[in-house]
């Protein structure tokens, strides 16, 4: 019988030969991925009578929530996971800086076609776009995967949504992940394998990409999944750490629900206060006052965005009374941007730089509102109190959209400037 991605995944991990949805199944993974949360996750372990991590290769911990320490606590926090990871003989650990843990992950190899990429968070989803089932799971299952290497999982219903066509100017794979959000809600694919098929999709670049698996956890899927192709093989030449094997879901799979989207239709997004599935066109909110525009993230935080960014920003100024905090999600894209210009581009038109990481995504710190402010982020999440101040608003969109309302002040598509 024919098997979806997730079914077919699942089976080669459980060693069966096929899966239904459903379905329990046991399995080891490839990349067991955890970030600041490593230190009170070993505090599970131990509580648990864990000594030593079962696979120390399995392990890939970054230190990117709160980068760099806000707090003592923080830091204090920061300094059981070097300790941890010293002990534990982890190699793949990367310390303040480096960037946040799904963008460098898929960086540094880490994430590859045909494996499985359990994360304690929730966008690990992310992995996706590398072909890879990645999914977030919560600090116990995380724990008990450093005790005896394992974990159970349920085999998710699959989606399949299919884009034609071509997108227009100015649309982006933000704008996509938002229409689709907008249509089928916050959770419109609750526990579900989100596949991504069409032309369109495979028209986009891998930065463009990363955007869609990265977004469907905000609609509750259990993980998303991008077919790998030759931009995908060619990125990894020479920096996966591991063979692997490609996976593709077979030819007539059923599928739980299909969508078909035709990319012309698609239009500039925004998902406005205090949910991500609110979402209307940009025409529907534009001349919103806007107090601070956030740039960054593991959804949109990559060269491709800081370019579109750059773009808008060349030659104009951040508006009076509005300000704007820029972070590369990773050394990598903020080494790239540098020599590129678009640093330099950014500092010209009067925007804050801030080191590699989350920040503000969560509201821990490089760019919290004040109490009543109004944010435009590229961020993927609004609720009330994500950036850090419930009596706030958050507006979700894409880098261009963002850098453009930073100049004008307030929500405007970029050709209007």
């Amino acid at each position: 019988m024919p098997q979806t991605f997730a079914e077919k995944i699942l089976a080669k991990k459980a060693g069966l030969s096929r899966t239904v949805p459903g379905q329990i199944v046991e399995i080891t993974p490839d990349v067991a991925l955890s970030h600041d949360n490593t230190a009170p996750i070993y505090g599970i372990f131990q509580r648990m009578g864990g000594e030593r991590v079962f696979d120390p290769d399995m392990h890939a911990i970054f230190i990117d929530h709160a980068a760099p320490a806000p707090t003592t606590k923080h830091a204090e926090n920061h300094r059981i996971i070097r300790q941890f990871v010293a002990e534990q003989g982890i190699e793949h650990f990367f310390d303040v800086g480096r960037g946040i843990c799904h963008q460098v992950l898929v960086e540094e190899g880490l994430a590859l076609p045909g494996e499985v990429v359990l994360g304690s968070d929730s966008h690990t989803p992310h992995a996706g776009v590398m072909g890879a089932f990645g999914a977030g799971i919560g600090r116990s299952e995380m724990a008990s995967i450093w005790a005896v290497g394992s974990l159970w999982l349920r085999v998710p219903e699959s989606m399949k949504i299919t884009v034609n066509g071509e997108f227009l100017p100015g649309v982006t794979a933000k704008d996509l992940a938002l229409k689709v959000i907008g249509d089928l809600g916050a959770d419109g694919a609750l526990y579900m394998s989100v596949e991504w098929h069409g032309g369109a999709i495979e028209a986009l670049d891998l930065s463009q990409r990363a955007t869609l698996p990265n977004m469907m956890a905000e609609m509750g899927a259990k993980n998303s999944y991008i077919p790998p192709d030759a931009k995908v093989t060619a990125f990894l030449a020479g920096r996966a750490k591991r063979t692997f094997e490609l996976v593709y879901p077979d030819p007539g799979a059923h599928y739980a629900q299909s969508y078909t989207y035709d990319a012309q239709s698609i239009e500039p997004m925004i998902a406005c206060p205090h949910k991500v599935d609110n979402v209307k066109p940009l025409s529907d909110v534009a001349g919103t006052h806007v107090d601070q525009a956030f740039l960054g993230t593991c959804t949109n935080g990559r060269l491709g965005d800081l370019a579109a960014a750059a773009s808008v920003l060349k030659g104009r100024e951040i508006a009076a009374g509005t300000r704007m905090v820029v972070i590369p999600a990773s050394s990598k894209v903020y080494l790239e941007a540098l020599q590129a210009g678009h640093i330099e581009t950014f500092l010209e038109a009067g925007a804050a730089i801030e080191s590699p990481g989350c920040g503000p995504c969560m509201g821990n710190h490089m760019g919290v509102p004040a109490v009543g402010e109004v944010s435009i982020s590229t961020a993927n999440r609004n609720f009330r109190g994500r950036m850090g101040t419930k009596e706030s608003e958050v507006y979700l969109a894409s880098p261009a959209v963002v850098a453009a309302s930073a100049v004008a002040g307030e929500i405007v598509h970029p050709k209007d400037l």
